[in-house]
This record gives structure tokens, C-alpha cells and sequence, in this order.
């Protein structure tokens, strides 16, 4: 292979892999749920975390809870059927909204990074989020919001 038809398939390689993953990035973008409101807490159906409603092609790593009544969001993340975790979207340096990016939780503010289980990763925030209990029962996931 000569130098410019070397240079050529690598260019062309190159484009297919960033059109790839930009239609790979879209599929699974953010999905967003608001769940029922009651007094303990939040209830929302376990199928949110499915890509495809009809059951095939695998669930979401994570959902974004917005709910008129909650002045930030609810990252909740999926382990396993039976195994979520949910963090306030609050970042506890200064109190900035957190964006979320796959496994972990940034704050565009000032850096801070947390996990999917709300640990600090990265400061300079230095506290944990606030995180609430998660419980699982007939494909309907509840969390906890009585410590907020």
C-alpha cells in the first residue's frame, strides 16, 4: 500500500468510526422520568431503564427523576434488575446541578466528579451527594426521599 491510499483508508476509517458512534451516542441518549409523587417518596416503573419498550435491546445504565416537587433531579442508576442506586443532583461543594455522563456525575462549576453511587471521585468538593434508599417490588422501583 502506498502513502496516500494509506492515508486515504485511515481518513475514511476515522469518519465511519465518529459516525458510528455519534448514532451509537444518540440511541442511548438521556431519558428522563418524573414518576409519581406520594408522601414518603417517589414511584416509577422499572421499564423506564428499557431502550426498547417492547422489551428487547437491552436498559439504559441510567434515568435522570425530574419532579415539579423536588428542586433538583435524581440520578438513579441500574446495577441489575434488582439493584439501583439514586443520588440528589446536588453537587455539595457550592450546591451547582450536576450533569450526568454515563457512570459518574459532574459539576460543570468547579470540576467536582462523583460515582454512579454518589462517592466523591474528584473534588473539590469533599462530601458524598446525598443518596436515598432504593427498593424494588413488581417491576416498580420506590425511592426514598424522606431524608431530603
Amino acid at each position: 500500500m502506498n502513502r496516500r491510499d494509506f492515508i486515504a483508508n485511515t481518513c475514511a476509517a476515522c469518519l465511519g468510526a465518529t459516525a458510528v458512534s455519534t448514532l451509537l451516542s444518540s440511541c442511548s441518549g438521556t431519558r428522563y422520568a418524573s414518576g409519581t409523587m406520594g408522601k414518603d417518596g417517589i414511584t416509577l416503573s422499572a421499564d423506564e431503564f428499557k431502550l426498547n419498550k417492547k422489551g428487547r435491546g437491552g436498559h439504559r445504565p441510567f434515568i435522570i427523576v425530574r419532579n415539579e416537587s423536588l428542586k433538583y433531579p435524581i440520578y438513579v442508576y441500574r446495577f441489575g434488575e434488582t439493584e439501583y442506586s439514586a443520588v440528589w443532583m446536588q453537587c455539595t461543594h457550592q450546591g451547582a446541578e450536576l450533569q450526568a455522563s454515563g457512570d459518574q456525575l459532574q459539576c460543570t462549576a468547579h470540576g467536582s466528579e462523583f460515582s454512579n453511587k454518589g462517592k466523591v471521585t474528584n473534588g473539590p468538593a469533599d462530601k458524598d451527594l446525598r443518596s436515598f434508599p432504593v427498593t424494588v417490588n413488581n417491576n416498580e422501583l420506590f425511592i426514598d426521599l424522606r431524608k431530603v
